[in-house]
């Protein structure tokens, strides 16, 4: 990479922000399709997002994508927000204007979508999403938007029936009814942190076996973390022969439109931009 006068510029806003793959990902886009920009780590601490993103717009950042924990911040600070962005309430993407005004959207949901239609999953008529928080409220959306009928399940009862408020639409389903609300569903998606420790309990791998011991043969399942990519979920699922959607998918989908936004190309989400993304460590 030789930087320039010329070169465009944009990053990722997180705190922390160390982990993220995505200056990778966007460099390797820049690499491949001759762009003649970079992609930097930025990391901001909480409550100084507004000075960073004035600051980035006054250097001649094209853009940015926001993080952990700027999204919901970054919703109200953009001068407008995208009809994606407004149904999320969250700001992932922002592009600095020319004019100095900054647009704001939320490409989680679109590019959750866009991950199941690249899989052959095409159509979702009804789906239950595990979690309340920002990714689940985006890809909640996404789904309602795209004509399916979506139930959410959240460990505080609360939160569920406060997204379906939000959302206009979708049900609120109780945390512990939702593995017997899987009758009549074609997709699960789990947009929580849980089963990541992989030890028994309620977090664990036994109790997605449980969870899933009803599910229907058609149902595919969907977790939008990928470190680890094969979460307990998804092996509780390939046990019982479902499909499965790992969440690396839902995180290249989701930068396209940035990149294309930034550098004016709309890059491929192919097998060797996921193999690279495999084969690197965090």
């Amino acid at each position: 990479m030789t930087i320039s006068g010329t070169t465009r510029l944009a990053g990722v806003i997180g705190w922390p922000v160390t982990h993220s793959r995505s200056p990778l990902l966007h460099n390797h886009w820049c690499a491949r399709h001759g762009v003649n920009g970079a992609y930097v780590p930025l990391p901001v601490r909480p409550g100084a997002l507004a000075t960073a993103l004035a600051g980035l717009a006054a250097a001649g950042f094209e853009g940015v994508n926001v993080t952990i924990p700027h999204k919901e911040d970054a919703f109200g600070l953009v001068t407008r927000r995208t009809h994606v962005a407004q149904r999320a309430g969250a700001v992932n993407t922002i592009r600095f204007e020319p004019d100095g005004s900054m647009t704001g959207d939320c490409t989680d949901g679109t590019g959750f979508i866009a991950d199941l239609r690249a899989r052959g999953i095409e159509a979702v008529r009804r789906a239950m999403v595990l979690g309340a928080g920002g990714a689940a409220r985006a890809i909640a959306a996404a789904l309602l938007d795209a004509g399916g009928e979506v139930l959410i399940a959240n460990r505080t009862a609360a939160r569920a029936e406060a997204l379906t408020r939000a959302l206009c639409g979708g049900e609120a389903v109780r945390w512990h009814a939702w593995p017997a609300r899987l009758e009549g569903c074609d997709l699960l998606v789990n947009a929580t942190s849980l089963g990541l420790t992989g030890a028994e309990g309620s977090d664990g791998a036994g109790y997605w076996v449980q969870c899933l011991e009803r599910a229907p043969s058609a149902l595919a399942v969907a977790d939008i973390v990928y470190n680890p990519l094969r979460t307990p979920l998804l092996a509780a699922a390939e046990t019982r022969g479902l499909t499965t959607v790992d969440g690396l998918g839902m995180l290249i989908q989701q930068a396209r439109a940035g990149f294309a936004s930034w550098f004016g190309i709309w890059p491929e989400a192919d097998a060797e931009t996921r193999a690279l993304l495999l084969v690197t460590p965090d």
